[in-house]
């Protein structure tokens, strides 16, 4: 019987990956299955604040899998988006993607990162990081320009960008960690794995 990996990431994000990678890291892989949907209604629904809903998804992303991976550190994210109150979901559709660039045009957004690092089924660490973009007033033609650029690749990510790549080109300001916009606190996440033995001090 092989041993468990001492460092899991539950997810299957590129940019999540990437970064862990570049920071020097060995870990393994998983996909976590929760019904994100399913729980981010039932906790807005009871009053739950979009902080907490991302802090929940991220927490089970992590303590489900790390249940059966023992001694392992496995490692949960989620990021939720919210302007003017509302909360925003990945959009399912160009056509979604398409009123969600429009709704948020010309406005700032928040997005709200967390991570949790659970081990034996139990969460051992957790983090919730704050970052705000302020998005340029753009045309609805730069909208249909950037889609068919993206295509399906702008249905991965809520408020449909990768900061990193052609989704810079939406905004006018940004204030706040490039790792949190790109779905992960990586500067905290290497500071526990550090005091764990995981990474390099």
């Amino acid at each position: 019987m092989s041993s468990a990996p001492a460092f899991v990431l539950a997810s299957q994000s590129a940019a999540r990956a990437r970064m862990l990678t570049m920071a020097g890291l060995e870990f393994a892989t998983l996909s976590a299955k929760v019904d994100e949907e399913a729980v981010k209604s039932a906790m807005l629904a009871e009053g739950a604040t979009p902080a907490h809903v991302a802090e929940t998804l991220a927490e089970l992303k992590a303590v489900r899998p790390s249940a059966n991976l023992p001694g392992a550190l496995v490692l949960g994210s989620d990021q939720v988006l919210v302007a003017e109150g509302m909360l925003y979901s990945k959009p399912e559709t160009l056509a979604e993607a398409r009123a969600q660039l429009q709704a948020l045009r010309g406005k700032t957004h928040e997005l709200i990162t967390a991570a949790v690092i659970a081990r034996d089924g139990v969460a051992v660490w957790r983090h919730v990081a704050r970052v705000r973009l302020v998005m340029r007033s753009f045309s609805d033609e730069f909208i249909d320009w950037y889609l068919g650029k993206l295509g399906d690749r702008a249905l991965q990510t809520v408020g449909c960008y990768e900061i990193e790549g052609l989704g810079s080109t939406l905004f006018a300001r940004v204030d706040g960690d490039p790792y949190v916009i790109q779905g992960l606190p990586l500067l905290a996440v290497l500071d526990f794995l550090r005091s764990h033995k995981v990474a390099m001090a």
